[in-house]
């Protein structure tokens, strides 16, 4: 959390996750290119003084929040699972929480969407991609080192490798889905990695 929400009421805090969940809401009706400050505002019951107060870099600040949520949703929808990478029988459930995840979401993209309206290259934009990368990784990494612990994945892997390897994979496959509606391609990244782990 930012030092400036931080420095929030609670109830500041509410109001400002209202305005966030309200602008993710019309974005996900809209599109981030039509929903505007004012449909927020209406949905949301805020005024424009208070958007800014909130939001005092305007739309760009908001998407960016916006943004940072969906980016948390990413690894919310994988829970606990992903926290839990302690068994093969985890490794399958957490495999097909993303699966169902990707499955539920289909070809629109919120944070895709959101990214490519912020601009990639942006610090903020980047600064959400690599905290979401970041924690994924870690949580992969955290998942085969304790299966190494355990004698169920060799000492010889890097961890933090394999998790990035895992991690690129599952991208690809997000990508191509995106790209053409075929989650196979995701289905097989994921298996291939964990299977490799067995070897």
């Amino acid at each position: 959390m930012d030092s400036q929400v931080q420095k929030l009421t609670a109830k500041g805090r509410a109001t400002r996750q209202r305005i966030i969940d309200g602008a993710a809401a019309e974005i996900r009706e809209q599109g981030v290119a039509t929903a505007t400050l004012d449909d927020i505002m209406a949905r949301t019951q805020t005024s424009k003084s208070q958007l800014f107060h909130y939001f005092p870099d305007g739309k760009e600040q908001l998407l960016l929040a916006v943004a940072t949520q969906e980016a948390q949703q990413v690894l919310d929808d994988q829970q606990p699972y992903l926290s839990e990478l302690t068994s093969w029988a985890a490794w399958q459930r957490w495999r097909d929480a993303v699966v169902e995840r990707y499955r539920r979401q289909g070809q629109s993209c919120p944070l895709s969407v959101l990214m490519s309206e912020i601009g990639r290259s942006t610090p903020g934009a980047q600064a959400v991609t690599s905290a979401l990368m970041r924690q994924w990784h870690d949580e992969i990494a955290t998942g085969v080192r304790h299966m190494q612990a355990a004698d169920k994945v060799s000492e010889e892997l890097d961890a933090d490798r394999t998790a990035a390897a895992l991690l690129a994979g599952i991208q690809g496959g997000v990508g191509i889905m995106l790209a053409t509606g075929d989650l196979s391609y995701l289905e097989a990244a994921l298996d291939v990695g964990v299977g490799s782990l067995r070897t």
